[in-house]
């Protein structure tokens, strides 16, 4: 957009840029300039056009557009514009991601490097690795107190090594995700430092306060993280001699975004990785950047604001580098990162679907979908050029942040309901194979939230120690059955790694002084690659999961109406027990995918007739792309076994699918 206040600043922002800027080839970085910047300029002087050093911030912000332009590598250029004339490519059903930790999955960069093949026989094409930019040892929060934003745990390799993986990656067609924190840093940061030293300048980097006055009218309002081990929001820190605000640990300062010199610096450091090589960036904590006495802190507007910004430089930069939206909050509250009031994504690309995550788990527990069906039902519509990222175990634990009236409209009590979740999936209630642990216990609420790896959350760990095939064979089919929902519900599914082998628990975190504290390591794995070869053993449970998950990737990839372009249509059917939902193809409405799970464990039927005129299956025979078997009907019911799932579509006599 062309406004005259905007382009007049900007013409003389131009015009005092340094010659070796000018020097340079900058067609595309001004052509891109000028589309944004009434935008850039409008955000940033609502943020900051209150101060009197805004005209030097806002030359500053450009100069640093410029310079990270100028640094982008010619070859990340060329895949700028070849995802600008393809602007929906991130929405095919062709990509399949996994999250890992560098260490546990391969010891180091290089290794990873080394793995990729393993990820290409799996059929994933977009690896998340986990924090990897350096960190204090024993007050890391699992990489998420960084203490130097341009640098990487030497335990992991180099910045070098990072180069190399991401030319690795492009070179079989795979896209990399890097973490950014931009909520917090380590108090071992050098700003953190230069501030305890008592610079002025870095201390205004962070919420810091002579006394307990503002930090006690913060307290009123704000929630407790992690009550159990980090009470309260505010750490006094000895050598600053200040109260200095600490949401998550108290050594992780929260930064303070009402300084525009932190966007301006955050927001280098998201360009400096997106030249590194990274397709994605992952923005963690993006719901409390920005603070507001009287308020949770959390998702307030200016945070939107900043992210608007944020995409909006990046677009002039690198616009082909995706950001996620790591905000683990209400449905309501999530699709807002997304963008409100838009049509294309002006904040995050792709946001986390814990609450999809999180009914996946009631339905597991409870053995019947109704809170699940509720639930999605009751998500927000995204935006048409946003896409979820559906998973179902990552580094965290798992939230119970159900809506209390989604809970109630299933004849639940809240609390009481939440409370045998925890109690199902730690194995204390009669009869549950769970073997998860109870993290983030609130002694004053009660509530908690759970860790634990799929497998032993699902109840493998217990029937491989009991030795039952039954136990077993059920272990599998719903672990197969949860991957099977997230590959088709609409999205980028990510796997957690180890999950396609079956991984149990990792207990060995408690043998490491940094770690036992935080029991989320329990499924943090690292991985047993001996093991992993089992995955050629015909009949061990490592083959069954890896060639189960391997082949519905690959079946994924080959059906466009997996592919997420508001596609999806949940059914409502009178079984509780069954979860099912309709995916069409984007342009063609009779190709169409019915999905259909079963969480109980009993047999259970629909009736096809229950499915409405949509002209599904009138050539009276279905075919289960999952498996590539024919189930049978009798009449119109059809019977879905046990933890089991279908991907049906029509098979026309004579046709060869």
């Amino acid at each position: 957009m062309y406004e005259q206040v905007s382009h007049a600043l900007l013409n003389d922002i131009l015009d005092e840029f340094d010659h070796r800027i000018t020097r340079q080839d900058l067609r595309h970085f001004y052509t891109r300039l000028g589309a944004n910047f009434y935008a850039i300029h409008s955000l940033f002087y609502h943020l900051y056009g209150h101060r009197e050093d805004f005209r030097q911030q806002t030359i500053q912000l450009t100069e640093r557009l410029a310079r990270a332009y100028i640094e982008r590598p010619a070859a990340l250029k060329q895949i700028d514009m070849a995802r600008e004339e393809d602007h929906n490519w991130f929405l095919s059903q062709e990509w399949v991601g996994m999250a890992l930790y560098s260490d546990g999955f391969a010891g180091n960069l290089q290794g990873l490097t080394q793995r990729l093949p393993y990820l290409q026989e799996l059929g994933v094409n977009l690896v998340h690795v986990m924090p990897i930019l350096r960190c204090p040892l024993g007050a890391s929060d699992g990489g998420y107190a960084v203490s130097d934003f341009r640098d990487i745990d030497p335990r992991a390799g180099n910045v070098e090594d990072v180069v190399t993986l991401a030319e690795a990656m492009r070179k079989r067609g795979m896209l990399l995700t890097l973490d950014v924190v931009v909520n917090h840093t380590s108090n071992e940061h050098e700003w953190a430092q230069r501030a305890r030293a008592g610079d002025a300048e870095y201390q205004k980097f962070y919420y810091t306060f002579p006394n307990r006055d503002v930090p006690d009218m913060f307290e009123e309002t704000l929630p407790e993280i992690f009550p159990e081990t980090a009470p309260g929001n505010f750490t006094w820190d000895e050598a600053m001699e200040r109260w200095v605000m600490t949401v998550f640990n108290s050594y992780q300062w929260d930064l303070n975004y009402s300084n525009p010199a932190v966007f301006i610096e955050m927001l280098d450091i998201i360009l400096f990785w997106a030249n590194q090589g990274a397709d994605v960036v992952r923005l963690d904590a993006v719901a409390f950047l920005w603070k507001k006495i009287g308020t949770t802190s959390q998702n307030e507007r200016e945070a939107h604001l900043i992210l608007q910004l944020m995409k909006d430089c990046c677009q002039v930069v690198a616009p082909g580098v995706l950001f996620i939206a790591e905000a683990i909050v209400a449905p309501s509250e999530i699709i807002k990162y997304f963008g409100e009031d838009a049509i294309i994504a002006k904040e995050c690309e792709i946001a986390y679907n814990a609450t999809f995550m999180a009914l996946l788990w009631d339905a597991v527990a409870t053995r019947n979908a109704k809170l699940l069906n509720q639930g999605v039902r009751n998500l927000p519509s995204k935006l048409d050029r946003a896409t979820w990222l559906n998973y179902l175990r990552c580094h965290d634990d798992i939230g119970l942040g159900f809506d209390d009236a989604d809970i109630r409209a299933c004849d639940y009590d809240p609390y009481s309901h939440r409370r045998f979740l925890v109690d199902w999936f730690t194995g204390v209630f009669a009869g549950s194979p769970g073997r998860g642990r109870p993290f983030g216990v609130n002694p004053r609420t009660g509530d908690a939230r759970i860790s634990g790896a799929l497998a032993s959350l699902a109840g493998l760990e217990t029937a491989l120690e009991s030795g039952d095939t039954e136990s077993i064979d059920r272990s599998v089919n719903l672990i197969l059955t949860l991957h099977g929902m997230i590959l088709a519900f609409g999205g980028i599914p990510l796997i957690w790694y180890g999950d396609e082998l079956g991984t149990l628990n990792d207990n060995s975190f408690l043998d490491d002084v940094n770690k036992a504290g935080d029991n989320r390591w329990i499924h943090r794995p690292r991985i047993d690659w001996n093991r992993a070869e089992r995955r050629r053993e015909p009949g061990t449970v490592e083959q069954r999961l890896f060639n189960g998950l391997k082949r519905l990737i690959a079946v994924r990839k080959s059906t466009p109406a997996f592919a997420d372009f508001n596609n999806r249509e949940l059914l409502d059917v009178p079984n509780p027990h069954l979860f099912a939902f309709l995916r069409t193809h984007p342009t063609m409405q009779t190709d169409s995918v019915l999905v259909v799970a079963n969480f109980d464990l009993q047999p259970q039927y629909l009736d096809l007739k229950d499915l409405g005129n949509r002209g599904l299956f009138r050539f009276g025979q279905v075919k289960d792309l999952a498996t590539g078997e024919s189930p049978a009907l009798l009449n119109t019911r059809l019977v879905i076994p046990p933890l089991r799932f279908y991907w049906l579509t029509d098979q026309r006599p004579g046709a060869v699918l």
